[in-house]
C-alpha cells in the first residue's frame, strides 16, 4: 500500500480530512525547507505538498510567483527539490510527499530518469499543472513502474465527459481547483464546492481533494465537511514572505495557521 492510499485509510477511519499545505521547496531559502517541512507534520499535516520552482507559474497567483523567484535566486532546481525530499525521509518514512509543478523541468531531466530519482527520493506523487491526461502517457506509464500516483486537476468549468476522462487516468487522489482563476485569487463560494465534489464522487472513487481559496480555519472546516482533503497554499506562503528573514518566526506562524485549521477541522 501507498503512503497516499494509507494515510487517507488511516483518516477515514477516524473520521478526519486529510490537511495538505503547500510550500514552495527552497522559499525564502533551502536551508529551511526540509526543518519547515517536519514542523508542519508536527502541526498537523497529513500530506505534503511540494512546490517546484519554476520561472513561469502560470496557475498561481502573485504570492506563489513571489514564493517561485525567492527561490530560484538561490538556484534551487528539480534535482536539488528531490535531495530535500531525501533529506525529510531520513527522520519521517511516513508522511506522504506530492511534487507540484509544471512539465519542462521533468521533461528536461528526462521522464524515466524523474520517476526512478522521485521514488528513490521517496515521493509518492506528482502534479503537474500544465500537463493534460491526453499528453501524459509516456510519463504515468514511468510513474506507474516506479509507484508514484499522477494526480490530476479538475475545475469548475470541467463537464462531465472531462472528469470521467480524468478520473480514468488520476491515481492518489483528484485535485479539485475550486476556483476560476490562480491561486489566492478569491474568496471561496462553499456551496458550489458542495454541488462539484459530489459531481465527482460520481466519476471515482479514490479520494477527492480541493484546494484554491481556503485562506483559514473556517474556510478549512468548511470544505473539511465535504472533500477528503483540504489544500492550502498561499495562505501559508504568505507567512513564510513575512518572516522570510526569521525563519524561527516563519515557522511559528505557519504551524499556528495550519493548528487552527487541524482543530477547526476535526470539530
Amino acid at each position: 500500500m501507498s503512503r497516499l492510499q494509507a494515510s487517507f485509510e488511516t483518516l477515514k477511519s477516524a473520521n478526519k480530512t486529510a490537511l495538505i499545505p503547500y510550500i514552495t521547496a527552497g522559499d525564502p531559502h533551502p536551508s529551511v525547507t526540509v526543518n519547515l517541512m517536519h514542523d508542519m507534520v508536527q502541526a498537523g499535516a497529513s500530506i505534503l505538498e511540494l512546490g517546484i520552482p519554476f520561472s513561469d507559474p502560470m496557475a498561481e497567483g502573485p504570492v506563489i510567483q513571489l514564493a517561485c523567484e525567492r527561490a530560484l535566486k538561490h538556484n534551487v532546481s528539480l534535482t536539488d527539490v528531490l535531495g530535500m525530499v531525501k533529506e525529510f525521509r531520513s527522520k519521517d518514512n511516513d508522511t506522504p510527499i506530492v511534487l507540484m509543478g509544471y512539465t519542462n523541468p521533468v521533461e528536461v531531466m528526462g521522464y524515466e530518469k524523474f520517476a526512478k530519482a522521485a521514488a528513490s527520493s521517496g515521493v509518492d506523487g506528482l502534479i503537474l499543472v500544465d500537463l493534460p491526461p491526453e499528453e501524459g502517457a509516456d510519463l504515468i506509464s514511468a510513474l506507474n513502474v516506479n509507484k508514484i500516483d499522477m494526480i490530476f486537476l479538475l475545475a469548475p468549468t470541467s463537464t462531465d465527459e472531462r472528469m470521467q476522462l480524468i478520473c480514468d487516468q488520476a491515481s492518489g487522489f483528484v485535485y479539485y481547483v475550486s476556483l476560476k482563476g490562480v491561486t489566492g485569487s478569491a474568496n471561496l463560494d462553499v456551496a458550489s464546492v458542495v454541488k462539484k465534489v459530489e459531481q465527482i464522487r460520481g466519476h471515482t472513487s479514490i479520494p477527492v481533494g480541493v484546494g484554491f481559496g481556503i485562506r483559514d480555519a473556517e474556510s478549512a472546516a468548511q470544505v473539511a465537511s465535504v472533500a477528503d482533503a483540504v489544500v492550502v497554499g498561499s495562505a501559508l506562503v504568505n507567512r513564510i514572505a513575512e518572516n522570510a528573514d526569521n525563519p524561527e518566526e516563519m515557522s511559528k506562524q505557519v504551524c499556528a495557521l495550519l493548528s487552527s485549521m487541524r482543530e477547526a477541522m476535526d470539530k
